[in-house]
């Protein structure tokens, strides 16, 4: 693989213009970054800052590993749902053995030792990750299609004996994580929600108060990236580390069991993007049992309308929505992406359609006249929480935009999806495939070589 080529930068009047690779080079780049982070069965999601399989991160792999092969595609599934636990939950780290670098890692979570539903094979987290996996068997068996026979029939028949799984993952969220069936995700710490530290979660955090005698441990992600002082800018601070790890202890204490933790945990709230990223998945793995002709379509259907349903309970007059802090019984209206939920799960009355897409647009979004591309930020710039370079605190985030970009097609709103696909594009056309951008200046931010931001690049040069 030759050097990347220099990409040239200059500012227009309103916006940055950059020229890097084609269309054309970015698919042979982003194919060669999921080649080289591919351990066999399983691609780490960062060669240094993440070196194990994450469940997202493995879902969105999926969905940009089927562009090149689908049967490739399902072992990504395959590898990450065969170490499901006993009770159906999906954990969120599947740890690769013999690299020690990244931390937590599997003495301090425990979790065979704390928990009879952990499994027995690799060792994993305790916790949960956005369930992206529905909409990845939908993509794998649509990109079957133009497979050899024997592919489709391949990927078709180990779909079938990933059924289960997906199907127990599916009625573990739905009955341990909504118990009380009001449509809505519970989770136990911001890292479920996938969006670590977003100010989504700043109220819940608040109340996260620490043992005096808890001993944190070393944060491995600072050296991970390797820049110092400019890493910390781009990272969780070390007293939002403190908490995450406190929580961790806390389930430890509840031993992983989903009632104790409603009733125990410092951090419980319901997450709006996960429902309604549930709800989608939920549908498409309806509609992939009704074309294999497998069982559960009108259970999962029926759990897609009860968390589309759940989501828009939340939304205001605009159709934005919002999380609840079930502990203080609070609604949580902040200015993140996640108050897009209802363009994913879908449900919208036209009315209200009309006017979440008009504030997706607006300069308080996508339409800032400042950003480099006209991209969702994670945190919008008009809240006193943004901050452009922090994780989930201001940053564009490719997978999310991948997201809101599905979302809009399926709905049928295929000008804006199409608006948001180039701009993706040409931020991704720099070849580096960021974790996530800086919006102002398009700076490439965190892990390079990101596996799922390869692979969400793959897939929108295929639409």
């Amino acid at each position: 693989m030759s050097v990347l080529p220099s990409v040239r930068v200059g500012f227009g009047r309103r916006r940055l213009i950059r020229v890097g690779l084609s269309r054309a080079e970015m698919a042979v780049y982003a194919e060669h970054v999921l080649r080289g982070n591919d351990r066999g069965g399983l691609t780490v999601a960062s060669p240094n800052l993440y070196p194990h399989m994450w469940s997202w991160d493995a879902a969105f792999i999926a969905i940009g590993l089927a562009r090149l092969s689908a049967a490739r595609a399902i072992t990504e599934l395959e590898t990450l749902m065969a170490s499901q636990w006993r009770n159906g939950m999906v954990p969120h780290i599947v740890f690769t053995p013999g690299d020690a670098r990244y931390e937590p890692g599997p003495k301090r979570w425990g979790c065979r030792a704390l928990s009879p539903d952990a499994p027995r094979g690799p060792e994993t987290s305790g916790l949960i990750q956005p369930p992206v996996h529905g909409l990845a068997v939908r993509r794998i068996l649509d990109a079957a299609r133009g497979a050899d026979a024997a592919e489709r029939r391949d990927v078709a028949e180990r779909i079938r004996s990933l059924w289960p799984a997906l199907l127990a993952w599916h009625r573990y969220l739905a009955t341990r994580r909504d118990p009380d069936g009001r449509g809505l995700l519970t989770i136990y710490h911001g890292w479920e929600s996938g969006l670590d530290n977003s100010p989504r979660w700043d109220a819940p955090y608040a109340a996260v108060i620490p043992d005096r005698r808890f001993v944190p441990f070393d944060r491995a992600d600072l050296d991970a990236l390797g820049n110092g002082a400019g890493s910390a800018a781009e990272r969780p601070t070390d007293a939002d580390y403190v908490k995450y790890q406190w929580l961790i202890e806390e389930l430890r204490r509840a031993r992983y069991d989903d009632a104790r933790a409603r009733r125990t945990l410092s951090f419980r709230a319901a997450d709006v993007f996960a429902s309604a990223i549930f709800a989608a998945a939920s549908q498409e793995l309806a509609s992939v049992a009704g074309e294999l002709g497998l069982p559960g379509a009108g259970e999962l259907t029926g759990y897609a309308r009860r968390f589309r349903r759940g989501v828009l309970e939340t939304t205001d007059e605009r159709g934005f929505a919002a999380d609840l802090d079930l502990r203080a019984d609070t609604t949580l209206r902040t200015d993140t992406i996640a108050g897009f939920a209802p363009l994913l799960c879908g449900g919208l009355d036209p009315a209200r359609q009309r006017s979440l897409l008009a504030v997706l647009g607006s300069a308080r979004w996508c339409g800032h006249p400042a950003f480099a591309y006209p991209l969702p930020p994670s945190t919008s710039p008009a809240s006193p929480a943004f901050d452009p370079k922090k994780y989930w605190r201001g940053p564009q985030w490719p997978p999310m935009t991948w997201l809101l970009i599905w979302g809009l097609e399926r709905s049928g709103e295929h000008e804006v999806a199409h608006r948001l696909r180039e701009a993706a594009l040409d931020q991704l056309s720099d070849g580096l495939f960021a974790e996530y951008y800086q919006p102002y200046t398009a700076e490439p931010l965190g892990a390079h070589s990101q596996s799922w931001t390869a692979a969400v690049a793959l897939d929108l040069l295929a639409g």
